[in-house]
């Protein structure tokens, strides 16, 4: 954990930050051909910078420049151990930069800054860490053949990779992304979040700073019709990975469609179950994985636990439980440590998640300018706060009878990324985590795994890939076959 500081005195931090407020293309800052981007501070509204952002000609210009230095080599073709040396040194340079990042990462997201001083901006790091370690320890393979031939099956690096981030994560999200795509020797553009540019920004000033060739990371702030769309339907890119909605995702398919068959990656939304039988014990520490669940960072979390399924024998005491540990989580100021949550992203998503605040709520309930208030209400399984993804700090409870009706109710939905079971009896709990069609099942926790294992989901939650682990490298790259005959070419028997 950091040593956080005071309200004061990250406010100073703030002040003294130089913002970055153009794009990064082929090395260097430059100014975007697109309308003008205005960063926000979600908790007062008030302008953080104004970027001069991109349009369709600087998307080309940057996917050139990628190419250029794919197709050189400059990165590609660089020794194992130098590419791991360079991606350690970017590490080493966030870790120098880590209370700046977590700052720009506080102001422009409404994140509190406890969180991005003690999960994202050190998740990202290591996250970097643990990819540029891997570069020079994943080996290609060879297939079984006889005496007559040699059989290798390698891993080559995909090419341009554009990498369309949220705003939730922005900092994590982008390592992610970078961190597996450049281990793999890849050339990425980086389409930041209208809401969330400057640590993509920072990030790939940094990677210079590192050593990375020119080219080989480019972020290109602007709008989803302006850098989207066309980093999409470019027959230059390779591949997109992209985190977000299901809506937004869809188009990525559409673009690839229609463009040239670009590989597609989707991690999208959740609606998560965490699902309490009636034997789960020490029903306090249950209630304070719920209550992280659904709440930590405002429910804007797409494996946020926004369903709570629990049986009815133990529902009563496990409630009280969670409104006594919602008491602990206070909203406001993001920027001061004494709070656990902060402001919504924009006026537009308060607005939508607020319009879910209807009826008696068993906690919370209540909006406050860009604060919604942590939300606790009792609905029937086809209430849409139940069904709906609302990415926001509303936790919804539904009762169930038995160990079937928990499994089907948390099946019955949309998504499939994450869930969690609380038991214990472990037979039953793995049952239960089998039975469950989501991409991670946590046991007596909450949690996404580590960076050692993938992530990603089942059904509308995901698709075409994994992040996280040896799988995120493995979706970076293409897989070739390099087959050698041995055999003796003046032996006629060898060609029958």
């Amino acid at each position: 954990m950091s040593d956080l500081l005071t309200r004061a005195e990250y406010a100073a931090i703030a002040d003294g930050i130089d913002f970055p407020r153009s794009s990064f293309i082929d090395g260097g800052f430059r100014a975007g051909t697109g309308a003008p981007l205005m960063t926000l501070n979600p908790a007062t509204g008030e302008e953080i910078c104004t970027i001069a952002a991109c349009g369709a000609d600087d998307v080309n210009t940057a996917v050139a420049k990628a190419r250029e230095a794919f197709d050189g080599g400059a990165w590609r073709t660089t020794h194992p151990t130098v590419r791991k040396d360079i991606l350690i040194r970017l590490a080493k340079l966030m870790t120098r930069n880590k209370r700046e990042l977590a700052v720009m990462e506080s102001l422009e997201s409404g994140k509190p800054i406890t969180d991005c001083e003690n999960v994202d901006i050190p998740e990202a790091i290591a996250t970097i860490k643990w990819h540029a370690e891997a570069i020079d320890k994943i080996y290609d393979q060879a297939s079984p053949t006889g005496d007559d031939a040699i059989s290798m099956i390698v891993r080559e690096p995909i090419g341009v990779v554009a990498a369309i981030l949220p705003w939730n994560f922005p900092l994590l999200m982008l390592a992610w992304k970078i961190g597996p795509a450049l281990a793999a020797g890849c050339s990425v553009i980086v389409k930041p979040a209208e809401q969330t540019s400057l640590t993509a920004l920072r990030v790939a000033e940094l990677a210079m700073e590192a050593g990375l060739p020119r080219g080989v990371l480019q972020v290109l702030p602007g709008d989803g019709p302006s850098v989207g769309e066309p980093l999409g339907m470019h027959m230059d890119v390779d591949m997109v990975s992209f985190t977000g909605s299901t809506e937004t995702g869809r188009r990525f398919l559409r673009y690839a469609a229609d463009s040239n068959l670009k590989k597609v990656v989707l991690e999208c939304g959740g609606k998560n179950p965490a699902v309490v039988l009636e034997d789960a014990e020490n029903l306090g520490h249950v209630a304070a994985h719920v209550v992280n669940a659904a709440f930590w960072n405002m429910g804007e979390n797409c494996s946020a636990a926004s369903r709570l399924i629990v049986h009815e024998a133990v529902k009563d005491e496990l409630l009280t439980h969670i409104a006594a540990q919602m008491r602990e989580w206070k909203t406001g100021d993001p920027l001061d440590p004494q709070n656990h949550l902060g402001a919504l992203i924009d006026a537009e998503h308060c607005a939508k998640v607020a319009g879910y605040l209807k009826g008696e709520a068993l906690v919370g309930g209540t909006q406050d300018g860009p604060y919604v208030m942590p939300t606790v209400y009792d609905v029937a399984k086809d209430d849409p706060r139940a069904r709906e993804e609302i990415f926001g700090p509303i936790l919804s409870v539904l009762t169930v009878a038995s160990d079937e009706e928990a499994i089907a109710l948390a099946n019955d939905t949309d998504y499939g990324l994450a869930a969690s079971i609380f038991s214990s009896n472990t037979r039953r709990a793995l049952r239960a985590a089998r039975a469950i069609r989501a991409g991670t099942v946590t046991v007596n926790c909450y949690g996404e795994g580590d960076i050692a294992t993938p992530f990603g989901g089942y059904k509308q939650s995901g698709f075409g890939g994994r992040d996280n682990g040896i799988h995120a490298h493995d979706q970076y790259t293409e897989l070739k076959t390099i087959w050698v005959d041995l055999s003796d070419p003046n032996d006629a028997d060898a060609l029958t």
